[in-house]
């Protein structure tokens, strides 16, 4: 049975949809998501420039400085920010132990597609300018962030660029075309992602260019020699199938893949760090699989300082 506590998106998501259908609320405005999350605590928020916009930078007090994950927020590409999501990836860098850099990229109304792949390709590249090796390197995101997180990863295979040492995938937004079977299955479960909301969020940001184009949809692309994948989503929402499919297409491929579906919950839950146990538990599971990945011993970020193998 779910915890009472995870109540708190359900009606978040519930109250979302009611507010965007007659018309008192735009989903740029949603700021108050980022009120689901409790504040880690023991952890720093430092802005920096990465290209044309604010990143920041998240630094857990007890973490290795020279491992960094790279995490760009969802938001269906018209909101979201390093703002609303700046908690979770506090609470998900602290348990991992290691530094984040929050990252954004162009809204719909900004830029269309490719655009917000290039700036996380180019995100990927400022890293290694500061000196961090990618094998040092995870990167992460939910919804439309997990979908970049993946496209980006492709464009560094295909130009022969080295790979982050894994990638990790909330809620992913891995297809555009919104063809999965979830989306009819879970349809009175998920309040605010009905398909038609969807294809009207893609069209957005796809302008003229074709939803099952691989790098808009990565479940259409070759997966071939992509970094390990680990990809959480809820068992309700109607984006389950994105994640479901990435992970067959993946592991049909080669790739390492975990994937771990919570019974019950919605759309990027995890946003509900320090809240409810569901969203503690899903990020503790990310933590004890990308550790190693990273060369960190240690099994929690409440165990003390990391320790880095050689």
């Amino acid at each position: 049975m779910n915890s009472k506590q995870s109540l708190a998106n359900k009606i978040h998501y519930e109250t979302l949809a009611e507010a965007w259908r007659s018309g008192r609320e735009s989903p740029q405005d949603a700021s108050e998501w980022s009120v689901l999350t409790t504040e880690p605590g023991g952890v720093d928020y430092v802005e920096t420039n990465l290209g044309d916009k604010t990143a920041l930078w998240v630094q857990p007090k007890l973490a290795a400085k020279d491992r960094v994950m790279l995490y760009l927020h969802g938001g269906g590409y018209v909101g979201g920010s390093i703002w609303t999501h700046r908690k979770m990836v506090g609470h998900l860098a602290k348990a991992i132990g290691c530094y984040a850099l929050l990252a954004t990229y162009d809204y719909a109304v900004q830029s269309k597609f490719p655009r917000q792949i290039e700036q996380v390709v180019n995100a990927f590249e400022w890293l290694v300018e500061q000196g961090i090796a990618t094998d040092h390197t995870i990167g992460a995101g939910d919804s439309a962030g997990a979908g970049l997180i993946v496209a980006a990863a492709i464009k560094l295979r295909d130009a022969g660029r080295p790979l982050p040492a894994a990638l990790l995938s909330i809620s992913g937004w891995h297809d555009l075309s919104a063809s999965g079977a979830s989306y009819e299955t879970n349809r009175a479960k998920d309040a605010f992602f009905q398909k038609a909301s969807v294809d009207m969020l893609a069209s957005l940001v796809l302008g003229e260019a074709d939803a099952r184009n691989p790098f808009a949809s990565p479940i259409f692309a070759d997966l071939t020699g992509l970094p390990p994948i680990n990809l959480q989503v809820g068992g309700d929402e109607t984006l389950l199938d994105d994640s479901r499919v990435l992970a067959d297409r993946a592991k049909a491929a080669g790739v390492e893949v975990r994937l771990d579906v919570f019974p019950g919950m919605l759309h990027s839950f995890q946003m509900m760090a320090g809240r409810a146990p569901e969203a503690d538990e899903a990020i503790e599971r990310f933590a004890q699989w990308v550790r190693p990945k990273l060369g960190l011993t240690g099994t929690a970020s409440t165990r003390g300082e990391s320790q880095v193998v050689a």
